[in-house]
């Protein structure tokens, strides 16, 4: 990767694009172009021409997405599906339009059937049935897959373009979404910990039996990771993956069971008390844990375990109190 990239990091404020950001400017990129929401509404296909028209990256993350738990989801449907949908066809198709060769779409790990075999593969994507909670999502994260994989196609050749996606388990780490319904298990898990320690609350109640097992990646992994996709060459990416089934799993490459996630979120924030578990409640999927073999291969390997993750992540949701 050379140093005089002018890099667009699209939602560079968000927990993956910040981290993106920080790791190309620990790498020694200072070229990079960032936008806020309010400077720039990537839903608005006029502003982002412009905006392309104006900056012609060299690269882009494609990092900005509507995001929540099970509870926006479900909430919140139709916004989930036209806003991902927009932002995706506006800046996928704008930064074709300007010249960007290279652009990296990030997905999310609920692309995949509900019901498919563990470790997830690239390969289970379409052949089945999606979680109904956050179809509309992942319908949107799907679309984006394939626009990158179309415009390869019809472009690949005469432009040169090479757009590539990257599909991520469940991430934490700083610049984490804290809210009470609205947020994902370990950053959740992190408030009612540090609420409990606060109220010197006996004991935490965890809904479920904590038996289902659940992948989680560190933030900067998951940066780490986008950045060593992005730049590979071409040949390479395309040895380890298909026209039509380009995405790439990034994963920690193990799992642990929900209460042992609870203990270890309890040690990080200092929660001495019990933690119970209520199996009247339900508890999800069984298992999800994504097959990182195709990115393994590529020679890339997660660096931070659970426990180093934690701790910074604790931290970060320390300074939004």
């Amino acid at each position: 990767m050379t140093l005089d990239l002018k890099i667009y990091v699209a939602g560079h404020h968000g927990m993956v694009g910040s981290a993106i950001v920080r790791t190309l400017q620990q790498q020694g990129q200072n070229n990079l172009v960032l936008r806020t929401h309010r400077e720039l509404d990537l839903c608005d296909q006029a502003a982002v021409r412009a905006f392309f028209e104006a900056e012609r990256p060299d690269q882009v993350y494609l990092a900005a997405a509507k995001v929540g738990g099970i509870h926006a989801n479900n909430s919140y449907p139709a916004e989930f599906i036209y806003q991902n949908l927009m932002v995706q066809s506006n800046v996928i198709h704008q930064a074709w339009c300007a010249g960007v060769k290279r652009l990296l779409f990030l997905g999310s790990s609920c692309i995949y059937p509900k019901a498919v075999a563990q470790p997830m593969n690239e390969s289970a994507l379409l052949t089945g049935v999606l979680e109904p909670t956050n179809e509309p999502y992942a319908i949107a994260k799907i679309s984006g897959i394939k626009m990158c994989e179309s415009y390869n196609r019809q472009y690949g050749t005469s432009h040169g373009v090479d757009y590539r996606s990257v599909m991520p388990t469940n991430l934490y780490g700083p610049g984490d979404n804290y809210h009470p319904e609205n947020s994902h298990v370990i950053p959740a898990l992190i408030r009612r910990f540090h609420e409990a320690r606060m109220n010197k609350a006996p004991s935490v109640t965890i809904w479920g039996s904590g038996t289902p097992r659940r992948e989680f990646l560190y933030v900067d992994d998951m940066a780490a990771a986008s950045v060593f996709v992005m730049n590979l060459p071409k040949a390479t990416y395309e040895a380890q993956t298909q026209p039509m089934q380009s995405q790439i799993n990034v994963g920690y490459g193990s799992d642990i069971t929900i209460a042992e996630l609870a203990q270890a979120v309890g040690h990080a924030v200092g929660f001495t008390g019990r933690i119970d578990f209520d199996p009247s409640k339900p508890d999800g999927t069984p298992r999800k844990l994504m097959d990182s073999g195709r990115l393994n291969a590529l020679g890339w390997q997660a660096k931070f375990s659970l426990e180093e993750g934690l701790a910074p992540a604790y931290q970060d949701f320390l300074k939004k109190l």
